[in-house]
């Protein structure tokens, strides 16, 4: 063929060679109108003063073509790279989810709980059934539109599922228009939008006399978001959510909340402890979050009461607060038992929607105890990392709950992190993310959904909000030191995860993936998926085309990674920056190539 580059098929088995193209350009500086069809010409070069490195070569048609092979590849042990690059998976598998694959979950039910929806939560293949290629984009994919107009407006060949739409476009969640999903605002219990539903719920906790960030809002879990307007319209009044859904019948719920750049994750509530610190949330919200409260001695809400700050709502818009046909009456009076005791008190129930607060009243919890009403948790349960934890049948007293604080979250303190290495944390983060801006010579719209693999104690996500119109997915590593609930404390949000296995989330979700010493803590751990390459291979997976993953760890780390990124298609940029000890260090800028199968 001319030009020196090579289209080809791939079928089950077989090997072909694939024309990886590259997509050069960001989208109109953040216009949603104009030409929709992907730009195809060669990247351009990378700028002075830094070291390259590329394994693409150029055809004179300005198509950039690659050896990387289409081939279903599965990871095997030991691990070997092949010198032309990582196989790319063939297209099928363009919203590949490692944990939440339904063909392999569908080989466990026999074994699974379905009564407690266990299929819903993450089950990882064992290691030499995981894929190892690289997942390729769909279909006339495009760079998402910019924040803040992706969040009433995506393109429609990013996320194509007509589902949602047709079974909620009366609702208002999502609506077709032409080459765009239109998300109006709306959801099950707000069809009228959620901003008019969110002052309803300030009402509701004020007594009709402020908003929800008066009530003390600031951290919210969002129990079965749908597309997460919820959190959408809760920025406004800077509350901060974690939005979290199952990937069920309402296909592709996350990816759409995520193609917005609304910070959320898969994730279910079934049968373990939800992977969030205890004593984190000001509210819990449930509309038609289509969760049995009631059900196995309440299990599930005493999970939400562990989550739950005291003086925390839980928010309930669901036909049993409303309705008196069916069983409604019956699964009501279940509720009410449950949470009175638990020693909840029921603030509001109005319209659609009950409304309990967390009161932590301790004298109320032992009674209830003794009356054996509620079994009070073992203290030190409670202390465990909430990671593959089983749900615990008990209620936690909450003892001396440490007061949000910005300035130093007091928690820390207690693993050995003193204020001085907080506030130098802080400081530190705020000028390197400062210096990560211009290095990057991207503008401030380019990028919305930003992880922290190790997130520490919360400065860079910290220095990143402040500045820049963000959200960021901190993760404490559940290897490393526990410090979750101070990031929560600080008025942050993230999640506990092992990096042995793939993350709860679609392909191609986020815009910066920040890498500060994750890479040298799993060099030496014994599980299985922790090499290196299982990592940038993961990382690869959630990275959106042209989206920057930025490493610091050791030399021997940055050096293997350097020399392992083209065959990952990432170009590769060196900068000296200093550390925390004023001391210079090579930081990798990685930028995943635009490329699709052609």
């Amino acid at each position: 063929m001319g030009g020196g580059y090579v289209f080809g098929s791939a079928r089950s088995g077989q090997t072909a060679m694939v024309a990886l193209v590259l997509v050069v350009g960001s989208f109109f500086a953040g216009y949603i109108f104009g030409n929709n069809a992907p730009i195809y010409i060669p990247q351009a070069s990378s700028s002075s003063n830094s070291n390259s490195s590329s394994s693409s070569s150029q055809s004179p048609s300005g198509l950039l073509d690659f050896a990387n092979r289409i081939e279903i590849t599965h990871r095997r042990t030991p691990l070997v790279i092949p010198e032309r690059g990582v196989n790319v998976c063939p297209l099928e598998f363009n919203e590949h989810i490692p944990c939440h694959n339904v063909t392999y979950i569908q080989q466990l039910l026999p074994s699974l709980n379905l009564s407690r929806r266990e299929e819903l939560e993450r089950h990882c293949p064992p290691l030499e059934q995981r894929l190892f290629c690289l997942v390729p984009p769909p279909k006339d994919y495009k760079i998402p539109i910019r924040w803040p107009t992706s969040r009433d407006y995506v393109w429609r060949s990013n996320v194509n599922h007509t589902h949602l739409a047709e079974v909620k476009g009366g609702q208002n969640w999502v609506h077709e228009q032409g080459e765009l999903w239109w998300f109006p605002g709306g959801g099950t219990h707000f069809k009228h939008g959620a901003p008019e539903y969110i002052q309803r719920l300030g009402n509701m906790t004020t007594n009709e006399t402020g908003d929800l960030r008066s009530a003390g809002v600031e951290q919210v879990l969002d129990v079965g978001c749908g597309v997460a307007s919820f959190a959408a319209y809760l920025l406004p009044l800077g509350i901060k959510t974690m939005s979290f859904a199952p990937k069920d019948g309402h296909e592709n719920q996350i990816q759409f909340a995520l193609e917005r750049g609304i910070g959320a994750m898969i994730s279910a509530i079934a049968t373990k402890q939800m992977p969030y610190p205890s004593s984190s949330f000001d509210m819990v919200h449930c509309s038609r979050c289509r969760v049995d409260w009631h059900e196995n001695d309440g299990v599930l809400i005493k999970e939400v009461n562990r989550l739950l700050r005291t003086n925390g709502y839980f928010v309930y818009s669901a036909p049993p607060a409303y309705r008196k046909d069916k069983d409604f009456p019956v699964i009501w009076d279940k509720l009410v038992n449950l949470t009175t005791a638990m020693c909840w008190r029921l603030v509001s129930r109005k319209v659609q929607t009950a409304i309990w607060v967390k009161e932590g009243d301790e004298a109320c919890l032992r009674k209830n105890a003794e009356l054996e009403l509620i079994t009070i948790c073992d203290s030190k349960d409670v202390s465990k990392v909430s990671w593959k934890v089983p749900l615990r049948d008990c209620v936690d007293i909450s003892e001396n709950t440490p007061q949000k604080s910005s300035s130093y979250p007091t928690s820390l303190r207690k693993i050995g992190i003193s204020e001085d290495e907080f506030t130098s944390d802080t400081n530190f983060w705020r000028e390197q993310v400062n210096r990560y801006w211009e290095l990057m010579k991207v503008n401030k719209t380019e990028v919305r959904n930003v992880m922290d693999t190790n997130a520490f104690v919360g400065g860079f996500a910290a220095a990143m909000m402040n500045s820049y119109p963000v959200w960021v997915m901190n993760v404490v590593p559940a290897t490393m030191k526990d410090t979750l609930s101070g990031i929560y404390q600080r008025g942050l949000t993230g999640v506990y995860h092992d990096w042995c296995e793939p993350f709860s989330t679609y392909p191609r979700t986020y815009d910066l993936i920040h890498v500060d010493k994750l890479l040298s803590h799993y060099q030496n751990h014994s599980g299985e998926g922790c090499l290196l390459e299982d990592i940038m291979l993961e990382m690869d997976r959630i990275i959106r085309p042209q989206g920057f993953i930025i490493i610091r760890d050791e030399e021997s780390i940055i050096s293997k990674v350097k020399d392992l990124a083209p065959k990952f298609l990432w170009e590769v940029e060196t900068h000296e920056l200093q550390d925390k000890n004023k001391k210079t260090e090579t930081v990798l800028f990685c930028r995943k190539k635009f490329w699709a199968i052609v």
